[in-house]
């Protein structure tokens, strides 16, 4: 029902930027819980930074907290995470979520058993 592509990823040096785009298809963006999740091999996905279906909360993991922000464009219905002095241990595959799930509980909305759609991901390296 939504279709996610996220776009953006690839190299950056220590300190440095980066922008990350998720399109939307299927369902506007601006109607859906939306979450940013990164995962390095051998670990679990852990959440980034999302907005909620409810009154469009942001959160942030405290890890990126500060440097990350995410943000939307409602005219392209796209997501995007904007990412800053970036460290190695940025360094992951993230992906993009959304799901439909109106919910009081935002503890929900950090776990990615929350997400029924998934973007495919988009590598991110950061060197030292």
């Amino acid at each position: 029902q939504v279709h996610l592509v996220e776009s953006g990823g690839g190299l950056a040096q220590a300190g440095g930027s980066l922008r990350l785009s998720c399109a939307a298809s299927g369902r506007t963006v601006s109607g859906l819980t939306m979450g940013w999740f990164r995962q390095v091999p051998g670990k679990e996905r852990e959440f980034v930074a999302g907005v909620s279906r409810v009154g469009r909360a942001t959160s942030y993991a405290d890890t990126v907290k500060g440097r990350f922000t995410v943000s939307e464009d409602n005219a392209k219905n796209t997501l995007y995470l904007s990412m800053s002095v970036l460290k190695p241990e940025d360094t992951a595959v993230y992906y993009c979520a959304a799901d439909p799930t109106y919910t009081f509980d935002k503890s929900q909305e950090l776990s990615p058993g929350f997400y029924d759609y998934w973007g495919q991901g988009t590598q991110v390296t950061v060197s030292s």
